[in-house]
């Protein structure tokens, strides 16, 4: 991608759609035949869609906006963002927005390393079972390597092996085996799934047991993705609240949730809902990520925040999230869905540790946009104009009647769909008897 091109989109909001893909089009963000893309408010042909899954009778297409700002490792990404939420967006580009001036965010992801589990049952003695399980680990990671040549010589493959005995069990003492496997830029879940079948034989000759369950552990703590960031504290004023207010407020919102799961469970699903959108624009099971994630909050014994606030020592607002990433460029939606292609296009990743790195990002911006929300004005007000939008298309509102009626809703404080009908059909009845 070319670096001279910047997220900075000014006004991009204010445009309208064919004006939003144009400018991205003139930019190189877009090529000529993605516009068609993304014309189509589908993207997938029935005949595509009925290939990838069972049943198949529609498809059932999502918002998908562009969060603009972000400077993630110095280089400058524009985010595809697909969901149906309103603020999520905008509430992610402001914040990459004062992230700018202190070089956005920093990420890291670890190596893509998933975890395998087998379940090994009916065993006379655990601890020797284990004992010749580790003993034989050279022979059970050379008989994984078999199942998929193609991933060795890409330099992913199986790589360790970990045996865990489990002793407080309704069924009595078992061991789970955990099989590691590096699955390069893929997610994982069909070779990590595949490998385990292939080896249980060998498993259950070397232990003496019967392996019941095989299948791969979404809780993908070997493949954690970071970000930072630091946001200057004279960015963060906000109307009569000076900077270091609102970064209080900010650091106090966030201690509410680390001593509190109730609040930490909200918090989370914040951070979620810009990782969320990105998977889903990308074609990564989201649903792999969500259940990876609160597993890692719960990690300790006690569910707690996913992310990290508090202040430099130049009083600076600093803010660091990690959680598990299991995301993939390669198989699966994400090289079928032509919207899943594009979006990997326009954000410019090649591999699966880069995807990850962009995501996590999104998810501390989201964060912090919630965050800065609840410590000022309160998430309802900002939420508030998107949300009354919303409200007037449910209502029958059409082309200018939806602005009008929204900038009405929220005048009135009453954001109801009741209400917003009322509203409609009193305009109408007039707009009758006039003629």
């Amino acid at each position: 991608m070319d670096t001279l091109r910047s997220s900075r989109l000014v006004g991009f909001y204010n445009l309208s759609v064919p004006e939003r893909q144009q400018q991205l089009f003139q930019q190189g963000w877009l090529e000529e035949d993605d516009l068609g893309i993304l014309t189509d408010h589908a993207g997938l042909s029935l005949e595509l869609a009925d290939h990838m899954i069972e049943n198949v009778v529609g498809v059932h297409p999502l918002p998908l906006g562009i969060a603009t700002n972000f400077i993630i490792n110095g280089r400058e990404v524009l985010v595809p963002m697909a969901i149906e939420e309103p603020s999520v967006v905008a509430g992610a580009s402001y914040m990459a927005k004062l992230a700018r001036s202190t070089g956005g965010f920093q990420a890291q992801a670890d190596p893509p390393l998933m975890i395998g589990q087998m379940q090994i049952i009916e065993l006379k003695n655990p601890y020797f079972a284990r004992h010749r399980l580790l003993a034989e680990k050279q022979a059970l990671l050379a008989e994984a390597a078999k199942v998929d040549p193609v991933l060795n010589s890409l330099g992913g493959g199986p790589k360790d092996i970990e045996v865990r005995i489990i002793e407080n069990s309704p069924i009595g003492a078992y061991l789970v085996l955990h099989l590691i496997i590096d699955v390069c830029d893929a997610m994982g879940a069909n070779v990590v799934n595949t490998t385990v079948e292939r080896i249980a034989p060998l498993v259950e000759s070397i232990s003496g047991g019967k392996v019941h369950l095989r299948i791969l552990s979404n809780l993908a703590d070997k493949r954690l993705a970071r970000a930072a960031c630091v946001i200057p504290v004279e960015q963060l004023q906000q109307g009569n609240l000076r900077g270091e207010e609102v970064r209080d407020g900010i650091i106090a919102a966030w201690a509410f949730a680390a001593s509190d799961p109730y609040r930490a469970a909200t918090h989370n699903k914040g951070i979620m809902n810009g990782i969320d959108a990105v998977l889903i624009a990308t074609g990564n099971d989201w649903r792999a990520v969500e259940a990876g994630a609160h597993a890692y909050a719960a990690r300790s014994g006690r569910y707690s925040p996913l992310s990290q606030w508090g202040k430099d020592e130049q009083g600076n607002l600093v803010g660091t999230l990690e959680l598990p990433l299991a995301v993939g460029v390669v198989g699966g939606a994400t090289r079928v869905h032509p919207l899943a292609k594009l979006a990997l296009r326009i954000m410019g990743v090649q591999t699966a540790r880069e995807l990850a790195e962009i995501i996590v990002c999104v998810g501390l911006a989201q964060n912090l946009a919630a965050l800065r929300a609840l410590a000022t004005e309160g998430i309802q007000r900002g939420h508030m104009a998107l949300h009354a939008r919303q409200v007037a298309l449910a209502a029958g509102a059409r082309g200018e009647e939806i602005e009008r009626l929204a900038n009405e809703l929220v005048a009135s404080q009453t954001i109801r769909i009741d209400h917003a009908q009322n509203i409609l059909q009193s305009w109408r009845n007039k707009h009758e008897s006039n003629e």
